[in-house]
This record gives C-alpha cells, sequence and structure tokens, in this order.
C-alpha cells in the first residue's frame, strides 16, 4: 500500500515546485500535483488555490475532500517571496479546510520567519537563555513574528507543522504550544553520518584516526556532538571552538575553553564543521581560516540551511574552505547560477524521499519503498570529487528503483 492508496494527498505552494512533486512521488502519490490543485489568479493579481473536481459533478460540493488529509509542502522559491509563499500556504490551508479536508499538515523544510524569533519585551520568546537590554533593544520596535506566522498557520486550517533543523529554540516552544504539540523539528542526522561514511569527501582510517569532527560555537554543540557520537568512530577528534561576535558581520574565534581536544591534536586531520544555517559566511570563514593555522589536510563545511546570498557566496570562495555539504532544504541552492564559483566545492544532498519517509512514520501511514538511499546526490561537474562513471551510476540506480 502507498499513500496513493490511503487517504492522504500532497499539493505544494506552487503546483510545478519539483520539491513538493518529489516528495509526493516518494511518499506513493500517483497523481501529478497539478491535477490536484489550481493556482488561480484573479485579473487583479489575487491568488486563488482550487482543488479541482469534476465540473459535471454536482455531488458533493464543498466536500470533494471529505476523510481526507491534506499535506502542504512549502519551499522557498526564485520568483515569489517568503511572504507570498506564506500567504499561499495560509490560502491552500484554508481551502482545504472549507472543502472538507479533516487535518492539514505543513512540510516547511526551512520554518519561515524563524529568524524573528522573539520581540523586545521578556514575555515575547521563549529562550534558553537570560536576555538582557542589548537583546531586547535588538528587537525593539519589531515584531515576534514566528508567532504571528504560528497563530496565522493555525486560524488558515493547519494542524500540524513538519520542519527540519530549525535553530531556535524560541520558534520550537512556540509552535509546539500553537499546534498542541504536533510540532515536528527533524533533525537529519542519518543523512549525513551515512553520506561521510560512505563517500569520499573526507578520508580517514578504520577507527576514525585522522578525522576530526567540529562545532564552530556552543549554539550547535549538542547537535555535532551527536554526530560525532552517531559516527561511531572511536579514534575521531571532538573540537569546540568559540565565537565572539564584534557585530553583524565580523567575528573573532578561538579554541573553547571546554573543548575536549586541542588544537595540535587535530593537525594533518580531515575537519568537518557543522552548523544548522549559513547567511554572510563570517562565522564559518573565519573558524576554517583559524583552523588552518595548525595545517589540515581538508576542511569541510557541512550545513543544513544554505541562504546563497551574493555576500555569502563571495566569502565562501575562500579557499580555508575546501567543500560544502549542504541539504536542499532551500531547493534554489540547487541552481548553478545562484552557487556561482561555489559549485567547484559544493555537493547538495536532496532529501524529499528521507522527508517522505519521515512524514509517513509521523503520520502512521504505509512506509514507501525509497531504495537503497535516503537521499539523492547533486553536484557539478566542475567539483573534483565528479566522476562521470559514479554520477551515471548513481542515476542507473534511482532510475531502477523508481
Amino acid at each position: 500500500m502507498s499513500l496513493n492508496e490511503t487517504n492522504y494527498i500532497v499539493v505544494g505552494n506552487s503546483s510545478d515546485d519539483p520539491f513538493a512533486i518529489d516528495v509526493a512521488f516518494a511518499a506513493g502519490q500517483l497523481e501529478d500535483i497539478a491535477d490536484l490543485i489550481s493556482m488561480k489568479r484573479f485579473a487583479n493579481s489575487e491568488f486563488c488555490p482550487r482543488f479541482i473536481s469534476d465540473e459535471n459533478d454536482f455531488m458533493r460540493i464543498g466536500n470533494k475532500l471529505e476523510g481526507k488529509s491534506v499535506i502542504i509542502v512549502s519551499t522557498s522559491s526564485l520568483v515569489m517571496s517568503r511572504q507570498s509563499l506564506a500567504m499561499r500556504n495560509l490560502m491552500i490551508a484554508r481551502a482545504a479546510k472549507e472543502n472538507g479536508a479533516i487535518e492539514v499538515i505543513l512540510i516547511e523544510p526551512d520554518l519561515y520567519y524563524s529568524a524573528q524569533d522573539r520581540g523586545p519585551r521578556q514575555e515575547l520568546g521563549d529562550t534558553n537563555f537570560d536576555r538582557d537590554e542589548k537583546d531586547l533593544k535588538k528587537f525593539d520596535g519589531q515584531l515576534f513574528t514566528a508567532q504571528l506566522y504560528a497563530e496565522m498557520l493555525k486560524l488558515a486550517g493547519v494542524d500540524r507543522v513538519l520542519t527540519v533543523h530549525n535553530h531556535s529554540h524560541s520558534v520550537q516552544t512556540k509552535f509546539s504550544e500553537v499546534f498542541d504539540g504536533k510540532f515536528y523539528n527533524l533533525i537529519p542526522y542519518d543523512i549525513y553520518v551515512d553520506y561521510i561514511l560512505n563517500s569520499n569527501i573526507v578520508n580517514y582510517g578504520p577507527k576514525g584516526e585522522g578525522l576530526a569532527i567540529c562545532a564552530p560555537d556552543k549554539g550547535i554543540r549538542h547537535f555535532v556532538r551527536e554526530m560525532y557520537q552517531r559516527l561511531g568512530l572511536a579514534k575521531a577528534k571532538f573540537i569546540l571552538l568559540d565565537k565572539t561576535r564584534i557585530d553583524e558581520r565580523h567575528v573573532e574565534i578561538k579554541l573553547h575553553a571546554d573543548s575536549e581536544t586541542t588544537f595540535e591534536e587535530i593537525a594533518g586531520h580531515d575537519v568537518v564543521l557543522f552548523d544548522d544555517m549559513v547567511r554572510t559566511g563570517s562565522t564559518i570563514v573565519k573558524s576554517c581560516q583559524f583552523l588552518k593555522q595548525i595545517h589540515p589536510n581538508k576542511t569541510v563545511f557541512g550545513v543544513t540551511h544554505f541562504y546563497a546570498s551574493e555576500e555569502g557566496r563571495v566569502k565562501m570562495a575562500n579557499t580555508a574552505i575546501d567543500e560544502i555539504l549542504t541539504l536542499n532544504t532551500i531547493p534554489t541552492i540547487l541552481n548553478r547560477d545562484i552557487q556561482g564559483r561555489l559549485r567547484k566545492k559544493m555537493v547538495v544532498l536532496k532529501i524529499e524521499k528521507w522527508l517522505a519517509l519521515n512524514l509517513c512514520r509521523i503520520l502512521g501511514a504505509p512506509v514507501p519503498d525509497v531504495g537503497e538511499s535516503l537521499y539523492a546526490i547533486d553536484m557539478s561537474s566542475k567539483n573534483k570529487r565528479w566522476h562521470r562513471k559514479i554520477y551515471l551510476s548513481e542515476q542507473l540506480k534511482e532510475l531502477h528503483h523508481a
């Protein structure tokens, strides 16, 4: 049995979103998203989604989705702002509920407005640190946008929200509160672990000799520590850095006092630094430059959410970073023009199959057979690790499993 044979239907916030289409296919939905929902636009530019029905069918008017759960897959786009996409999510959810859907689930891998995760007063945001006057002032005059977005989604009819590696304690707390615990923050440990252990992105001995896993600051320490343990390489090293932010784009890096591995112990190692997101690239470039002082063999930056700003691309082209490993939670990163010069040292792991598996498990729906791999690999031929035979082999394997 597949999702296609159940009462779940998958749509996107645009009917031709490749990410949404791939999630639907991986979950077992055989119908095209474009044949399930029409993204109408009136002459005055107003958006009006419409779940498609037979024009000659006058039965069950307003109840076509009765007994069904609608899953909205929402990702960023090159042609629409996040504000537009957020509004589309609200309207698709309400359209589903007003046509009989019993449940609406939103999958938003990179949850919108997560950077705006608190407001200018103590009660506006549940942080895991004590907010001082300086932190409150950062948000003076603003709104707690993440709270507003959660409340609007709930009002529109969304019942559950799934996201990937959300970094904000405040956002996680607020969404869990608004959605009565039906908020799922999926952490992609298994994807990263599988790729590090089964690819040639880093080189190390049978027990991890010559490999170091690095947390660039204490905020990501828990995630990186868990990654280190899940790798199961007894002789790999774990190193913790510390950053002092001077201003929005300048940081100072040093070895954290709690680091269990010294600077000198990782000389000549392949070092993998992990973070949940990157925008300007200041911290990670500074961290890699700091590590280069002890002449590592290779520095790899692994990141879940890659905001490919022009500033970030320029900074991360720095030779201190040898390779970048990222996910496609923001699918625009797959565009070679967006990658720019970074295409030479970037590999993207496509997570649609992994997301579909987690979705089905959460819903208690039949778990599809997605083949041997949880993810697909996208890499430019300009990357020095790209080999045509390996690439074609992977593509043939994908076709075989399809």
